[in-house]
């Protein structure tokens, strides 16, 4: 098969991907500055007035703009911390980051905080000198195959081409996991998620791996002669999670307890509903508690003692934000699966709230 602009085949072995890239970001980390004063980006944020929160320039379910409106769950956790910070969720402007901007606009200052659909690995946090503040999303490396390709399992696609993003995790797993089973497959690399979209819904492969969850909004956008299946096997581990420059803890602590919030709201039955209550006076013990309006949470971090209130007021919680954008609420309509609370199964758990 013949390339085409963006797309080249390859059956070489698994690249050193990750002693290239610590090598690489190790080099561009000592061009950018780091901060160097705890606490000032909260600071920074507040005399701004508005917080910058780096996302895609469209991922359904994740971060996507309808009508000059920005919607996903990346979007509603950077309101989540808009609210926490600055006592408001609109007070946010988004920055639309390509995957290979999105590092460096960390780095550089250009925004405060990075929501953008990005795995948690070592290699991001120590060579790139940055901070995941948590799991927002457990997602999992999946394939598909068109409706009507047969194949069932992943063992179908022996000899298969697959299309798969260049220079990424995604890469090697796959070829990592055919080679422990014996079998082969031809790797198809891609510029990008969208080119191998494209690539695979033109027919130039027969599979194409990606998260399970960008694969679910592709089939959402398929026209219906080519609409696929995503195979039931894990190729690799997802966690998708905010992200934060290294150097200022107590912008790194405030963060990851935003999301702490919105689990520990859900933990204890408290919605936003619920919340705007209490907001206009109403007397829940229990939800008051829970979310420690009358706590010293805010003193330690800097910020109102309503703060947590303030955050499901403004997104609700944990559930209902995967509900909206991803559950029975959106269009992919997809299961909670790991994303479940941690006392149903599945793997949110957040610390005690004092």
């Amino acid at each position: 098969m013949s390339s085409s602009s963006g797309v080249s085949p390859s059956t070489r072995p698994a690249r050193p991907f990750v002693r290239l890239f610590l090598s690489v970001v190790a080099l561009l980390a000592g061009l950018w500055p780091l901060p160097g004063v705890a606490g000032e980006t909260l600071t920074q944020v507040r005399s701004r007035g508005v917080l910058r929160c780096g996302v895609s320039e469209g991922i359904i379910g994740f971060s996507i703009r309808d009508g000059g409106r920005w919607s996903g769950l990346d979007v509603d956790f950077c309101r989540a911390v808009a609210a926490a910070a600055l006592g408001s969720p609109e007070r946010v402007a988004f920055v639309e980051l390509t995957a290979p901007a999105r590092f460096p606009a960390l780095q550089r200052g250009t925004i405060d905080l990075l929501a953008r659909h990005t795995t948690w690995t070592l290699g991001r946090e120590a060579g790139l000198h940055t901070h995941f503040a948590g799991t927002l999303y457990y997602d999992e490396q999946k394939l598909a195959v068109l409706t009507g390709a047969g194949a069932k399992s992943a063992t179908h696609l022996k000899g298969a081409t697959v299309c798969v993003v260049k220079d990424t995790t995604h890469e090697e797993s796959l070829l990592e996991y055919f080679t422990a089973r014996k079998l082969s497959v031809t790797p198809l690399l891609v510029d990008s998620r969208a080119a191998g979209a494209a690539a695979f819904l033109a027919g130039r492969c027969h599979a194409f791996t990606a998260e399970a969850t960008f694969l679910a909004g592709v089939n959402l956008a398929a026209p219906p002669d080519r609409s696929f299946v995503i195979l039931p096997e894990s190729l690799g581990k997802e966690p998708l999670g905010p992200v934060v420059r290294y150097g200022d803890d107590d912008w790194l602590t405030l963060v990851r307890w935003v999301l702490f919030a919105l689990i520990t709201a859900e933990e204890h039955g408290v919605t936003g509903a619920r919340a705007r209550a209490l907001g206009g006076g109403a007397a829940d013990a229990a939800a008051r508690r829970a979310l420690d309006v009358d706590g010293e949470s805010g003193k330690a971090l800097g910020l109102e003692d309503d703060w947590m209130l303030r955050v499901v007021q403004g997104v609700g919680n944990y559930g209902e934000m995967f509900d909206r954008n991803l559950g029975s609420g959106s269009d992919l309509k997809l299961p909670r699966g790991l994303n479940r609370l941690w006392s149903q199964g599945g793997l949110m758990y957040a610390p005690p709230m004092r």
